[in-house]
């Protein structure tokens, strides 16, 4: 039996799908609330979740009723995230995944909500095949606009009409929804949604980790 043939490209988010990551950014968000305002912060609500900093510093301040200074809290988390960096802890088959699209030549990137130096200083700790990536600060509309992954797209070579034969790897809702409106096919990552609401949000395929996507495709 013929195999079928591979996407033309992939493209990855960090946070729950590359990475777990809610220690370093909870971290972040915890010193730099309690800094300014000089109290503890709420529990992080699993609906932001994937949503953009800026989104999330501003639930944060209106729950305190600060929601003009929620630019300042952001600023200030991205600042303890760097100073105070946490190595975010890798999930099951990142290598595996990487290697066999670089020994395929497909081409492969991440987009993500996260600042672009948490990026890079997650892929240089965790000593990882990852040499395209933008982050938040490199869109005008964050996820679950489309910017960022037709951003990532066009620097990786591709025109609208690969959009169709992409995949797109997401575990929020959030990012499923910008993965869906570039045109794209996103495939669900179950960190933090059941395989039922992933799909429902539009996820064509869905796993546990990047793990079995990687066994799925080598399989078919």
């Amino acid at each position: 039996m013929q195999k079928k043939l591979l996407p033309k490209g992939f493209l990855f988010d960090f946070d729950g799908v590359v990475v777990h990551s809610f220690k370093s950014h909870g971290n972040a968000w915890s010193s730099a609330f309690k800094e300014l305002f000089h109290q503890e912060i709420a529990p992080f609500p699993k609906s932001h979740a994937g949503k953009s900093p800026m989104l999330i510093a501003e639930y944060y301040c209106s729950v305190i009723g600060e929601e003009k200074r929620a630019e300042e809290l952001f600023l200030l988390k991205d600042i303890h995230l760097d100073t105070h960096f946490t190595i975010p802890d890798l999930l099951p088959g990142v290598r595996e995944f990487t290697d066999f699209l670089t020994a395929k030549n497909i081409p492969y990137g991440i987009a993500s909500n996260a600042t672009r130096g948490f990026l890079k200083n997650s892929i240089k700790h965790l000593y990882l095949n990852f040499k395209n990536y933008f982050g938040v600060q490199d869109y005008d509309k964050p996820k679950p606009a489309p910017e960022a992954y037709i951003k990532l797209a066009k620097h990786l070579g591709f025109t609208k009409t690969d959009f169709k034969d992409i995949w797109v790897f997401e575990d929020s809702l959030t990012g499923t929804k910008a993965a869906k409106l570039a045109g794209m096919v996103p495939i669900g990552i179950t960190t933090q949604y059941t395989e039922a609401e992933l799909k429902d949000g539009g996820s064509a395929l869905v796993f546990p980790t990047l793990l079995e996507a990687y066994q799925y495709l080598q399989n078919n």
